[in-house]
């Protein structure tokens, strides 16, 4: 961990070079810090990934890790490197040539807050949510026409398919992660704090652990800052109150269905593909596109947060217009979501295929009930791929039971964490065996690709009575999005012969 540093306001003429720049994260800070005037260089693995498109728009191709990245061949010596905590400074050939140069080398998330501590930032937390709240919010504020630089955690269909918005850099939003306590080197004055809960458990072991870090991450705020929270999650409510011991001085804003004041949902009806809902201190009906109850929170975050805004940059809470309401109901009915955040993938035949990140059994059982809901006419069935060992083991019997509103499961094995250290007994198959004894209907394939065939011949099955079409979502943080990327590829083939 390096010391304490400060990137400058204007970046004209900065050299920055990023190891491990195709990661979501750095592809973000790069767009970010580009935007700012900062000259880019950048070094990865050959593999192709999403981000490889947006280092491209800016002009920027990552190249192979080398110690001729940091100077060679009569190259301009980077002012800064920027590094991914994949990488260590002892291995990595472009870090260890950096070193031996004294060029400063930082971690992403300090690169991150030293970004935030030039603005006036707001970050985005949470164990659920972050992506879609810091996506939501930054389509909202862009609808406003606030100055901001708005950084997500995946590419975001309403920021150009790219993971950042810029409109000007007088506020900063920012996803920002509790895994390590990345979070702390963010510069907060907002915070939006979906929920808390036990996760990342080869990091905290304890619910408590991570119940302290989102704490201390709260008591970053300045004085007086404010910290914007789900008054439905447990966790993010005790996180409140042990916040409020330490820091009375903050201001803290509710939101949710049991929320007091302005941000008190009321949900309302579902409707043509769309989620409605009003706040109790504004008289407008607003939707959203996605699925899930957990989506309104989400969306009621943003407007949260949004609204505060607009106090912060008029000084008056009396500037929050009727137009600005309207606004707001306007760009959030335009969110469509983020990459891999129930992002619907394209039907085929009969068939809509849809990717979801989700990896906590919490989110897994929320948003396979949204979709349900949005779509109760369809034969769901979900494919999930386990991320990590030591979250698969310790919320087992949650993930057992998360899938309810599935009509058919697909299980594989656990895809597996370079961070974690691991000897217990949890696999694939026995998430499998516990799973089947909480569901009539699952399957187990060991590797992803194995389902193909029992896939597509499942899905050229004739529907039972009163089911209109099938619904195949592929959920976790693994690689099985492949799975339903290629049978939806061979579906479309099908029916263009």
């Amino acid at each position: 961990m390096s010391d304490s540093f400060l990137l400058p306001e204007k970046m004209d003429g900065f050299r920055m070079h990023f190891v491990g720049i195709k990661g979501t994260g750095m592809a973000a800070l790069v767009e970010i810090c580009a935007a700012r005037g900062a000259l880019i260089t950048g070094s990865d693995v050959e593999e192709r990934f999403y981000t490889d498109e947006i280092l491209e728009r800016l002009g920027i191709k990552a190249l192979p890790f080398s110690k001729n990245n940091i100077g060679g061949g009569g190259k301009p010596l980077p002012d800064i490197v920027v590094y991914s905590s994949a990488y260590k400074l002892d291995v990595n050939p472009d870090l260890i040539e950096a070193c031996k140069k004294n060029i400063k080398c930082v971690l992403y998330t300090e690169a991150l807050g030293a970004v935030s501590a030039a603005s006036y930032s707001c970050g985005i937390c949470g164990v659920h949510g972050k992506t879609t709240v810091t996506g939501m919010s930054g389509t909202i504020i862009s609808g406003l026409g606030l100055p901001a630089q708005i950084l997500a955690g995946s590419s975001v269909k309403s920021f150009g398919n790219s993971c950042t918005l810029t409109a000007g850099n007088k506020y900063f939003v920012a996803e920002t992660c509790e895994y390590q306590r990345h979070f702390m080197s963010f510069h907060p004055q907002k915070i939006v704090l979906t929920s808390v809960e036990s996760d990342h458990e080869d990091y905290y072991p304890t619910y408590a652990d991570i119940l302290e870090a989102f704490v201390d991450y709260i008591c970053l705020l300045p004085e007086k800052g404010s910290l914007i929270y789900c008054a439905d999650d447990k966790g993010a409510c005790e996180a409140v109150e042990n916040a409020r011991l330490q820091r009375p001085d903050i201001n803290f804003i509710p939101y949710g269905e049991y929320a007091p004041g302005d941000y008190g949902i009321v949900f309302g009806k579902i409707e043509d593909g769309k989620q409605f809902f009003s706040l109790s201190g504004y008289d407008m009906e607003f939707a959203v596109r996605i699925p899930g109850h957990h989506e309104v929170l989400d969306a009621a975050a943003a407007i949260a947060l949004a609204i505060e805004l607009i106090k912060t940059e008029r000084g008056s809470a009396a500037s929050v217009a009727d137009e600005d309401i309207n606004k707001i109901k306007d760009a959030l009915l335009s969110f469509e979501g983020a990459k891999r955040r129930s992002e619907i993938i394209g039907q085929a035949g009969d068939c809509i295929f849809v990717d979801d990140y989700g990896h906590h059994p919490t989110a897994v059982k929320t948003t396979i009930k949204g979709f349900r809901s949005f779509y109760p006419d369809r034969l769901i069935i979900v494919d999930f791929m386990s991320h990590t060992y030591t979250r698969t083991a310790a919320l087992l019997e949650d993930f057992a039971t998360s899938f309810a509103d599935a009509d058919e499961v697909i299980l594989h094995k656990i895809y597996p964490s370079a961070r974690e250290v691991y000897s217990g007994g949890v696999n694939g198959k026995i998430l499998f065996a516990r799973t089947s004894a909480n569901h009539k209907n699952v399957q187990y394939f060991e590797e992803v690709m194995e389902a193909e065939s029992y896939v597509l011949d499942r899905l050229s099955k004739p529907l039972p009575e009163g089911k209109k079409g099938y619904l195949f979502i592929t959920m976790g943080a693994g690689d099985n999005w492949k799975l339903g990327k290629s049978v939806f590829d061979k579906l479309c083939g099908r029916n263009e012969k």
